[in-house]
Parts: C-alpha cells; structure tokens; sequence
C-alpha cells in the first residue's frame, strides 16, 4: 500500500540558522514565495528559534512584521515556528501568561503549527504552550529533544511521546538538533513510537555528520510520516537533507512526496544567489564532521559558536572548546544540546578553556540550571559542582514557572509608549535590553542592520568596496605584485584589530597594533588590572549591571557586576574585601579582558 511522505521545508529558518548564522533577511525571502507557496509543502518552517533575536539584535527587522508578511505572501501553505515551551523565543522561563500571549499573537499573525520543545524533555515545561496552542486552534506538535547519553533511551522517548499526546499533541516531531541519529537506531526509534502511539510521526535530523539522509530513509521505512529537509542550496553539513535530493530519492516509489522537482530547483538556483550575499557569515564548521558524535554541538550552535569566538578573537581554541563541551555536560547531568542548554553548555565550556581552570567562573545560567530552573535534569547532576554554584540554596524540584509571578501587565508598564502593540510588549518580553534598544531606534528612526560586505567575485575588476567585490588593494613589494581583499574585520581589543582578509586567494587573519596610544584612540584607555583589588574579567563582552558604588565595603568573593558575553551573563566577583574606591564602567560599556573595571582597597 502506497503511503505518501509530507514534506517540511526549513530554507526559512533552520536551514539559514544553522549554516549563515539566522541572517537571511526578510527582503531575501519575500521575492521567491510566490514559488514556494507553489510546492505543495506540508508545511514551511518560517519563525522561531533564533529569528527572532537575530532580527532584533542584528537585522533591526521586527520579526512581527516578518511573520506577516510571510503569511501574506504565502497564503496556501502553512506556517511552522518553533517554540521553546516555556522558554518561547528567550533564554529563560516566562510566566504562564507571556506564554499564553504569545503564542496566541503568534497565531493572529500567522503561525499555524507550533513545534514545542523544552531543553530537558521536562514535559512539565510543556503543558502550557500546548494548551495556548489548541486554545488558539492551531495545530500542536510535541517534540522529542533527541540526544544519546546513558539515560536517554527509546523507552524514555516513547514515554515521552505518550505523555505528550495525552496533553493534547497533534503530532510528535522527533528533533534530532545535532545530527546524532545514526540509520538503524532511527528506525528502531520510529517502529517504537508508532507502536505505541498514535500520533503522525515528524522526522527532523541535521546532516552535520553525513547521516541524515539515511535517518530519514529508515524512519520513512518504519512508518515515519513527515520528513524536515531543505532546499539543495541550504542543505546539508549542519543543515538538513536537500530537498531536492529527498523527492527525487522517493519518486515512483511507495513513498512518493508528490513535490515537483523542476520547481523546487527554480527555488533551488535562487537561494544559491541568496546564500552569496552572506558569506561573511559562513562558518568554516558546517561541512560534514562526524565529531558531532562525540561532541553533540547541534547545527545551529556550531555555525553562532565559530562566529561569536571569532568576534572574541578566540576562533582559533574551536577544539578546545569542542572537547570540553560533553565534560560539561555529564557534569549537568546529560541535558540535550538545544537552545536554551546548548548555549548554557557552550557558553560554560569557553569560559573553562579560557580561563584555563574548570569553572572558575560560572555563568548565572549555569547556576540556575544546577539549582532546578530549568527543569529536571536528565541524569544525575555534578553534587560538587552544585555546592560551589549555589551553596547552600534550595533546588527547585516543581514546575519552575509556578515559581513565577504574572509579568504581562508589568511588562506593558516598563516599556510605557514605545510599544505601540502587544506584540512589541512581547518582542521586549523576550529581550529586555536589546528589545527595548531596538523600540527606542525604531522611534528615533535610527535602525541599522549589520553591513553586508560585498560578495567575492573571481575575476572582479580591483576596487575599494564596490558593488559585489570586497575592498581590494594591489601592493606592490620590490616588484611583487600582491591583490588583498579585506572581507571581514574582528573586535578591537587591547588596542589590537584583527582584519580577515585573503592574499592572492589564500584566507589570513591579520592583528593590527597601533605603535602609540595616539594611533590605539578608539581603545577603552582603561589600564590593566595588575592588584588583587582591581577587578577585571577574563573574556570580552558588555556591562549588564554595576553591584556596587563607590564607598561600598565588599567582601570576598561578593558579586560586584555583571557581565554578558555570546548571550549568556556572569557574575564578577570581588577578589578580596575591602572599600571600593574608583569605578571606571556604567551599563552598557564595551570590556576587555585583564582591564581595571573597579578598584577596591583592602
């Protein structure tokens, strides 16, 4: 009997998320709807993720105004986002009605599948933006947040399952972030979900080590019904099966999808344009590597990993930190690597490379994952490394958001006026500093996205930033002839510029040092820290939130500012006690590493 395979397409989200960073924008994806309305999709992954920050934080895009026009543009096609159940779009958890406001704007705008995940397959984490979901009408998809470790196994995902369709679930996603299914442990996986439920079965596996394809080719065989793929051009490594490839492989089989091939390589030629536009945000990390089985960074993760250490000017201790990410994990009791965990995990194992001691520094999430505020964790935590995170505080062992207090109406009265609806009431919700930053731009009339350096052409006549070339110098040096093509430039920091750049073709990273402070004028000024009293901080990043004034008497070890580096804060404490006596930072300074941010005399 013949059964038809549905098709996701994620060339609008994940596909762009995990291999460019979520830069795609909106004026990229608007002119080729019309065509992808055409297909026949089941679905179009278009929202959710990480879009949402990175239209806020990068593209100055309201991602509102996004989703709309997407809905406008593609009117026979339904609309997928993905939601990170309590969490939604943040990093942290929202009180019961941001969540049910949410997803109900989402709905009005748009959004007609929700895929709802939580990071500790905590299904407590769920109940709530299922519920809003099927109040709203739309269609719920619970999610299975893939991962192998030592308590992660197929009856605990069937459980799982089975947990969620008593909830209400429309269908079951089984969302394998990093690409760590292997063929014949997905079909034993799928065989078991349909046995014990009866819910439509979702395949969504990441190609970053070469395997996906054959995933999906033995979940179809096990009864799976839908499959995630992407268009050829945004395909593949640590994005999806093309899905081009997946139609061709299933046609005038059983499993026929139905999809036409000549229109999806239409599609398929103009991304291929599109993708060119973004390179300065290709990550050198998302070819096939088949370390993700050791080291389980999920697509998404790797490609905004390599391009926030490279904006730290550390993109060189890649390995150290990929290597140290699984130790951080067992120590975290085996949670998946999916926003928000991954970034927890990550975020800690660079602060352990960098610092070169093991959790000298914690994160502030860290600390509140290790003390419950999260969720449950799935193994068994790291006891030690509890106590020196959160001392002597209780650990949370109910449903964290019934610890929360209703925000929304507080929410409305912080950002005042500039919200101009509720959905700009949630967009600050969801990012408090950068969510009002960009309402008070989009005031102003002061929103501007990142530049978009020219796209490389071989051949291209030499110029200094013209239309579609990177800036070009020829050198010449005792009569060599040298072209350089500038195509990137790093942070400054310490007065240092790092520039990346290619020499007769050949990719360089260059540091550029002033020869005196004159030349050095754009630095900070601040002097390095060289006294147990001078608080610095081990890693580049932006000033949350000063503790302290001066005059203040501190102990040891007290927490005097916060500090917000790759989206994650951390506290900087105090070496010693004493009186603080200079404070040479506000909120929302730029730092560096080793700089004296504040003076305190023992």
């Amino acid at each position: 009997m013949s059964k038809k395979i549905f098709v996701t397409d994620t060339i609008l989200r994940d596909a762009h998320q995990s291999l460019l960073a979520t830069r795609m924008r909106t004026d990229d994806m608007l002119p080729i709807c019309d065509k992808l309305d055409k297909v026949g999709y089941w679905s179009l992954e278009v929202w959710g993720g990480a879009t949402f920050d990175a239209c806020v934080r990068f593209l100055k895009e309201d991602p509102w105004e996004r989703l709309r026009k997407l809905r406008a543009a593609l009117p026979n096609t339904r609309l997928q986002m993905l939601l990170r159940g309590q969490n939604l779009l943040g990093y942290r958890h929202y009180s019961d009605d941001v969540v049910k406001a949410f997803v109900a704007k989402a709905a009005v705008n748009g959004i007609d599948v929700f895929r709802i995940f939580d990071a500790m397959n905590d299904v407590r984490n769920l109940r709530v933006a299922i519920e809003a979901v099927k109040a709203a009408g739309k269609h719920a998809q619970g999610t299975i947040a893939y991962t192998t470790s030592p308590v992660h196994t197929i009856e605990a995902f069937v459980a799982q399952a089975k947990q969620m369709e008593a909830m209400g679930c429309d269908s079951v996603a089984i969302k394998d972030m990093a690409g760590l299914l292997t063929p014949f442990a997905t079909g034993q996986l799928v065989k078991a979900l349909k046995a014990e439920q009866s819910l439509p079965v979702f395949i969504h596996s990441h190609d970053t080590a070469g395997l996906a394809a054959m995933c999906q080719l033995k979940a179809i065989e096990n009864g799976a019904d839908h499959i995630d793929t992407a268009i050829s051009s945004f395909a593949w490594g640590t994005s999806h099966p093309g899905t081009e490839s997946m139609v061709a492989a299933l046609k005038g089989s059983e499993f026929d999808t139905g999809l036409n091939l000549e229109l999806l390589q239409e599609i398929g030629l103009y991304f291929y344009a599109v993708r060119k536009k973004y390179h300065q945000f290709e990550s050198e990390f998302t070819a096939v590597d088949t370390r993700v089985q050791v080291n389980q960074v999920p697509g998404g993760m790797i490609s905004n990993l390599a391009n926030q250490l490279k904006e730290q000017g550390a993109l060189n201790r890649m390995n150290e930190v990929l290597a140290e990410i699984p130790r951080v994990r067992e120590d975290l009791g085996f949670p998946p690597l999916v926003t928000p965990t991954s970034q927890i995990v990550g975020t800690q194992a660079f602060f352990n490379v960098l610092a070169g001691e093991r959790y000298k520094t914690i994160t502030n999430e860290v600390k509140l994952y290790l003390q419950g505020g999260y969720g449950k964790a799935p193994g068994v935590v790291n006891e030690q490394l509890r106590r020196q995170a959160i001392g002597s505080e209780e650990v949370i062992d109910v449903r964290p958001a019934d610890l929360l207090k209703p925000e929304m109406t507080k929410l409305r009265a912080d950002i005042g006026n500039l919200a101009k609806s509720e959905e700009d009431v949630l967009t600050f919700a969801m990012f408090p500093d950068i969510g009002r930053k960009f309402l008070e731009e989009r005031e102003a009339g002061t929103l501007t996205p990142e530049v978009l350096l020219p796209i490389p052409e071989a051949g291209a006549v030499a110029s200094a930033g013209g239309e579609g070339v990177p800036t070009e110098f020829v050198i010449d040096v005792h009569g060599e002839t040298y072209r350089v093509d500038i195509t990137g430039v790093g942070v400054k920091a310490e007065g240092k510029r790092h520039f990346y750049l290619s020499i007769d073709g050949m990719p360089e990273e260059v540091v550029f040092e002033p020869l005196n402070e004159f030349v050095g004028g754009g630095s900070s000024k601040r002097k390095q820290a060289s006294e147990p009293g001078h608080v610095s901080t081990t890693m580049p990043g932006n000033i949350v939130d000063v503790l302290v004034k001066e005059g203040d008497v501190v102990k040891a070890g007290q927490p005097v500012l916060i500090t917000e580096a790759m989206k994650m804060e951390t506290e900087v404490q105090a070496a010693i006690a004493g009186k603080v006596t200079a404070i040479h930072v506000a909120k929302g300074d730029r730092v560096n590493p080793g700089e004296i941010l504040i003076e305190i005399e023992g």
